[in-house]
């Protein structure tokens, strides 16, 4: 782990919270524990997690497509975060809480001037989330079906207005795969291939071009909504129902889109982990479920783009001070195996085109 910034550090002291787990849990003995609170990061935010609870912070950072850099926005895209996420888990997010700073001391929810803020939730179980459960070959058609039909009710019951729909218009579309592209141009012959970025990016513009008709007919059909934006298989889990957790707060251009653009989303990573057949499952009880057959016709497509965006924000990782250099070793990886597979089905779409 890279060198953490003093408040991350004070925080990962258990008698900086109010539930101080510290003396909550413990050893064999009753000693505490040295370290109870374990620390996730992310290019945007630092996560807490302390057992019951966890507490999320955002960095103070301005990466373009979004921007924390000031206290008073991190404070507003905290409550954005609660707000969005509240439509499909609102038993796991419980509100934003203060951070305080008194004689030195950092605190959450304590006494002084206010230095941060930071998002509760409840600590879902990890084990149960849907990617530790794909790791261990536990998932199942069924879990998709339930995945499937929250999502289809949470899209027709979603936010669907003139508004939103322009950002279904193609100069969104292409806003959104050109700056894709400018972005990674960087990580060319580290992540990304030279080869791979020609094809998916000549694969998108021709997709594009032939099917300018379809995407207006979605427009039309009321098919751009309010979306989660972020639907992979770390931010599922099955608990007592199924929990879908952590949408884009920071952007509404990424959370705007066409359902199939979502659908495609969780097919991309149930692809990524090596289940196609679910992949498939899920698409199927999705369209069935909702009788939105033609969002087929853009499920390749969007695919290509999901993928291509999961490699670009992993590729950002490797930029980020805080992250180690093991640890950027492995998110290499990760990020070569999304532009693999985002090529993958851009060869698959010329083909077939």
């Amino acid at each position: 782990m890279g060198q953490l910034p003093p408040l991350v550090r004070a925080l990962l002291k258990g008698d900086a919270y109010p539930e101080n787990p510290r003396h909550r849990r413990g050893v064999s003995g009753g000693l505490p524990l040295m370290h109870p609170v374990d620390l996730m990061q992310t290019q945007m935010s630092f996560v807490f997690l302390l057992g019951d609870f966890a507490y999320k912070i955002k960095k103070p950072v301005d990466l373009g497509y979004l921007d924390f850099s000031t206290l008073e926005k991190r404070r507003f895209y905290c409550q954005q975060e609660v707000q969005l996420n509240s439509r499909l888990a609102p038993e796991i997010y419980l509100g934003v809480v203060e951070v305080t700073q008194n004689e030195g001391q950092f605190s959450v929810g304590g006494t002084g001037e206010v230095v941060e803020y930071a998002v509760k939730m409840r600590q879902l179980p990890r084990e149960r989330c849907l990617d530790r459960l794909l790791a261990r070959d536990e998932a199942t058609p069924a879990m998709l079906v339930k995945v499937a039909r929250k999502l289809v009710e949470f899209h027709q019951a979603s936010r669907s207005d003139e508004e939103i729909s322009r950002y279904g218009d193609i100069e969104t579309i292409v806003q959104n795969t050109d700056e894709n592209f400018a972005q990674t141009t960087k990580y060319l012959k580290v992540s990304l291939s030279p080869e791979a970025y020609e094809g998916i990016k000549s694969y998108t513009t021709s997709f594009i071009d032939r099917q300018t008709p379809l995407f207006k007919q979605r427009m039309e059909e009321g098919k751009i909504r309010d979306c989660h934006g972020d639907l992979h298989s770390a931010h599922i889990c099955f608990g007592d129902e199924v929990y879908i957790f952590d949408c884009i707060e920071f952007n509404d251009r990424f959370r705007y889109c066409d359902v199939a653009s979502e659908v495609a989303f969780l097919a991309m990573d149930l692809d990524v982990h090596g289940y196609p057949h679910l992949s498939r499952h899920f698409i199927d009880s999705y369209v069935g479920l909702s009788g939105d057959r033609e969002l087929e016709q853009l499920l390749n497509f969007y695919r290509c783009y999901r993928a291509y965006v999961r490699g670009k924000v992993e590729s950002f990782k490797l930029d980020d001070p805080h992250i180690s250099d093991e640890e950027k070793g492995r998110v290499l990886g990760i990020a070569r195996r999304y532009f693999e597979l985002a090529e993958s089905y851009a060869l698959r779409g010329e083909w077939e085109g």
